[in-house]
């Protein structure tokens, strides 16, 4: 199945920005009162025990720079499409990878929080990813 979908470098890019994304936003929001660092370790670790097409893009990380920003906000603004955009590319090729990346980033989102009940501010944040990823 990995030969039989052809995606685009700017695809692959936002792939990689979705799902590396959701994972910078959540520890961004562990920040209150959390341990962003776990977050970020864990989920990571998760996005990279993916399969498919969808593991063989996310073996590549994005560049640092492409999930900075100055604010939560900005790169909400660049993240949450980025998911939306991930699902639609992903459907238009192959339904089952599509289905792969919503289960991978989901995975990845339970596995950066395991071991503690999300606060307010990060079952806000994984509430919007949730909406992003099912806006496809």
């Amino acid at each position: 199945m990995t030969n039989e979908i052809t995606l685009s470098a700017q695809a692959k890019t936002t792939i990689r920005i979705a799902a590396y994304g959701a994972i910078t936003l959540l520890s961004a929001a562990s920040a209150v009162g959390g341990s962003p660092h776990k977050v970020s370790t864990r989920g990571s670790i998760a996005l990279g025990s993916a399969t498919g097409v969808v593991g063989h893009v996310l073996a590549d990380h994005p560049k640092h720079s492409e999930l900075n920003g100055k604010s939560v906000a900005e790169i909400a603004d660049r993240v949450l499409p980025a998911l939306t955009e991930a699902v639609a590319l992903l459907r238009a090729e192959s339904p089952a990878e599509a289905d792969n990346f919503r289960g991978t980033v989901t995975l990845a989102i339970e596995a950066a929080t395991a071991g503690s009940k999300p606060n307010p501010v990060v079952a806000d944040m994984i509430r919007k990813i949730t909406n992003a990823l099912d806006a496809a």
